[in-house]
């Protein structure tokens, strides 16, 4: 099996790299930092910013050279930080934000898409975010990148009907990883990044369209999109915050 995973140095990446690392495996490894591990698997590691589009492109390239189309392709990379949409300097941060989160994305799945629609097979998976569903205080844009990646993947999953390329829109909840380690709130539901990592596995095997992990925070959010919008404003605004001051 040759797996693509991007932001495999860390969180849910990491733990990604660990489950599918197997002998007789080709893994190709999209992050910026080395990606730490003795593995089984023959490893292409590839050094690149998702946001640097021609890097990505020939990284992806050098892969399909060496090893032709990938059986999986996940765009995990991804970053997050406290925003507020009344502060002219937190437009700076969206901008970051939607370049990894939406644009890093697309730029990951669509540098493997053309040969793996040629070879007739294949799955392309986004990891999004249950923080997708609805605008969250102080997440502004967090929020905005993770729905924008669900309706780039549902427009994407359209387009590739037919060819045998599945797309697979992942929505993680509350995950033990560096990016959430710095909240001082709650986090219900929270998973490690190795369970989470199992669970989404069998999501991706069994080609689900969307699919919210854990299953807990798919109620959950079901649940607040009921909730009408002028309740909603009043419940949210006294909800607790990410910190603004994380580096990204």
């Amino acid at each position: 099996m040759k797996v693509v995973i991007s932001g495999a140095s860390s969180g849910i990446g990491e733990a990604l790299a660990r489950y599918y690392d197997e002998p007789g495996n080709v893994l190709g490894f999209i992050a910026r930092r080395n990606v730490a591990g003795n593995f089984r698997s023959q490893v292409a590691a590839f050094s690149v910013d998702v946001t640097d589009v021609p890097a990505l492109e020939a990284a992806a390239n050098d892969f399909l050279a060496r090893f032709g189309a990938p059986d999986l392709v996940i765009a995990n990379a991804g970053i997050g930080v406290g925003t507020h949409g009344d502060e002219i300097a937190d437009v700076e941060k969206l901008r970051r934000i939607l370049e990894v989160n939406v644009t890093g994305m697309a730029a990951t799945l669509a540098a493997f898409a053309p040969a793996m629609r040629k070879a007739g097979g294949g799955t392309l998976v986004g990891v999004a975010s249950v923080a997708g569903f609805r605008g969250l205080p102080g997440s502004g844009a967090y929020c905005a990148s993770k729905s924008a990646a669900i309706t780039w993947l549902e427009s994407m999953r359209a387009e590739l009907h037919g060819s045998g390329v599945s797309v697979v829109c992942i929505c993680p909840g509350y995950i033990d990883t560096p990016m959430t380690q710095s909240n001082r709130y709650p986090m219900p539901f929270l998973l490690s990044p190795d369970e989470f990592a199992r669970r989404m596995a069998r999501a991706v095997r069994a080609k689900r369209r969307l699919a919210v992990i854990p299953w807990q925070m798919a109620l959950a959010s079901v649940l607040l999109r009921l909730v009408p919008g002028w309740l909603y404003d009043r419940l949210a605004a006294r909800a607790p915050r990410k910190p603004r001051d994380v580096p990204i």
